[in-house]
């Protein structure tokens, strides 16, 4: 039995703004909620940060920004404790915006 006439038959029924809306929905169920970081996950992500500028090995740093978490592969190179931000190989990533620090052996 073919189930996808139903999405045929509904499809050219719908009108532009209902599609908009439909595709705009779905991408709101796509997004995270930004993770609750308690002082302990701070401190940890502090200890793992200091490790990885000191033994410069390889390191994922996973962050939050918009609703998506995004991860990021590199060695943290510096910290800039002025701006709160580190530096991973060429970008800059904002503290705030940490979520997880591993350092990769």
């Amino acid at each position: 039995m073919i189930r996808d006439r139903g999405n045929i038959k509904w499809t050219a029924m719908m009108l532009p703004e209902h599609l908009r809306e439909l595709r705009k929905w779905q991408a709101e169920d796509d997004l995270v909620k930004r993770p609750n970081l308690s002082e302990w996950d701070l401190q940890q992500i502090q200890q793992e940060i200091d490790r990885a500028i000191r033994s410069r090995e390889l390191t994922e740093v996973q962050t939050w920004r918009d609703g998506i978490l995004h991860k990021h592969t590199g060695i943290i190179v510096s910290a800039d404790i002025s701006s709160q931000r580190i530096q991973l190989d060429e970008r800059w990533i904002k503290v705030a915006e940490i979520v997880s620090v591993n350092v990769l052996e």
